[in-house]
């Protein structure tokens, strides 16, 4: 190998490039030689440290390295983790003429931090990056290695540069590049309803490698969004894509688009999917605590069935605050205690968190506190949009004027079911489901 190197450091400037990358591919042609990890080590010595080839042809042929360095060209683990030490190593002394190529190097070993680390170290005023949009490009990269390592507080500040710089460039991938970040970033900053509509629109990109990761990561959003009629917009329009029936979340999105109450048993496979910031521990606030104090002196101790006093995570709030939006479409009315035992709470925590929405105006409703009643108000139109656009279409509301209030709520009710029953039925029949048991009755 010193020989080979010798005689390639005579060569002129032009074709020590090609000559380096053939020895480069003579070395992987034989992936089983005894000695291809010293001859590694000798080519990258030679190229980067002595100066022999030039910083370009350096940076050509390390690149061409990283490349190589896999499990098809060398399909012995233990020999490849040895020969990636022994050339971050070598390269080390050289760190700021080939960060980029480093950072590919611990990329490919899914060491994002170190390979973040590298990209944050490059001093991107230097004459080799002048332009906004190579600037651009390094920040979107390390935003999507820091949040591969759930680092989304580093990460939003370098999005922040990103998105001051995403107006110099029209390449199309790195605009989707950055859409991506876009997405990740209001996903780690709890801002679901953002983050499911933004994945959702990046997931008819044809040209996106992760279809399937942006349709999940749309429907998990989704679900952990606050509940309410925004929601209830975004969840119709992943129902009614024919893409997410295939989806192991489908299950749970298709519950809450329909307003079933949900059960602990139905939300455990949906939780196994979520990543750590999506199962984070909700700390009860000040007026939260308050109220329990409140609660706990004022009733007696086995009057409640649970003394849990909130949500313990992001998903059970989720959870929780749907089951409260699904039980406004079924009942007129519910007591505290009724609505507590529905999700677990305290009533006066339960009663906290049917307050809070209804103050959001999530949930249309008013309280009662003499009587411990939470009274729901019917769904108007503007409210009805997600079963409108989940495709069972616009039921007549028209009502006799009976001159009773929840007469007329009731017979809406009824209405808005057997049309629904109706829709259903035809569907059935159309597939030729139920076609005998329709003959037969």
């Amino acid at each position: 190998m010193d020989q080979r190197l010798s005689q390639l450091t005579s060569l002129t400037q032009k074709d020590k490039g090609p000559a380096y990358l053939a020895l480069l591919s003579d070395l992987f042609s034989d992936p089983n030689k005894p000695n291809i990890a010293q001859d590694i080590h000798a080519l990258v010595d030679h190229v980067v440290n002595e100066d022999n080839a030039g910083l370009i042809v350096g940076r050509q042929v390390f690149s061409e390295l990283v490349k190589n360095l896999n499990e098809t060209t060398i399909p012995n683990k233990e020999l490849r983790k040895q020969i990636v030490e022994d050339v971050l190593t070598t390269v080390q002394p050289r760190l700021a003429s080939y960060e980029e190529q480093l950072a590919d190097l611990l990329e490919n070993e899914e060491d994002w931090n170190e390979a973040a680390r590298v990209l944050m170290g490059i001093t991107l005023d230097t004459s080799q990056r002048t332009t906004d949009e190579d600037k651009l490009r390094v920040y979107i990269r390390i935003v999507r290695l820091l949040l591969e390592e759930e680092d989304s507080v580093q990460g939003e500040t370098y999005y922040n540069r990103a998105a001051s710089l995403i107006h110099s460039t029209s390449d199309r991938e790195t605009v989707l590049a950055f859409k991506l970040c876009q997405a990740r970033i209001s996903d780690y900053s709890r801002k679901f309803l953002e983050a499911a509509a933004r994945y959702h629109e990046l997931s008819f990109v044809v040209v996106l490698l992760t279809p399937n990761f942006t349709r999940s990561a749309a429907v998990t959003c989704a679900v952990l969004a606050p509940a309410g009629p925004n929601r209830s917009r975004i969840l119709a329009s992943l129902y009614r894509d024919e893409r997410t029936t295939e989806l192991p979340t489908y299950n749970i999105l298709s519950k809450m688009f329909l307003d079933h109450i949900l059960r602990p048993g139905e939300v455990k496979e949906f939780e196994s999917t979520l990543k750590p910031h999506q199962l984070a521990k909700i700390a009860l606030s000040m007026n939260d605590r308050l109220a329990s104090a409140i609660e706990a002196s004022d009733e007696q101790s086995g009057d409640n069935i649970s003394t849990r006093k909130g949500p313990a995570t992001v998903l059970d709030r989720a959870v929780m605050e749907h089951n409260v939006l699904a039980s406004s479409r079924i009942y007129n009315n519910i007591t505290f205690g009724g609505l507590g035992a529905l999700l677990d709470l305290t009533p006066g925590a339960a009663e906290t968190m049917a307050r809070k929405m209804i103050e959001q105006g999530r949930l249309k409703g008013h309280i009662d506190q003499v009587d411990k009643l939470i009274w729901f108000e019917a769904a108007k139109d503007e409210d009805d949009a997600q079963g409108k656009a989940g495709g069972l279409g616009d039921v007549s509301q028209d009502t006799e004027d009976t001159g009773a209030l929840f007469t007329k709520r009731w017979d809406m009710q009824i209405r808005m079911t057997a049309s629904n029953v109706e829709t259903i039925v035809e569907h059935l029949v159309e597939k030729g489901l139920v076609g005998s048991a329709v003959a037969t009755a």
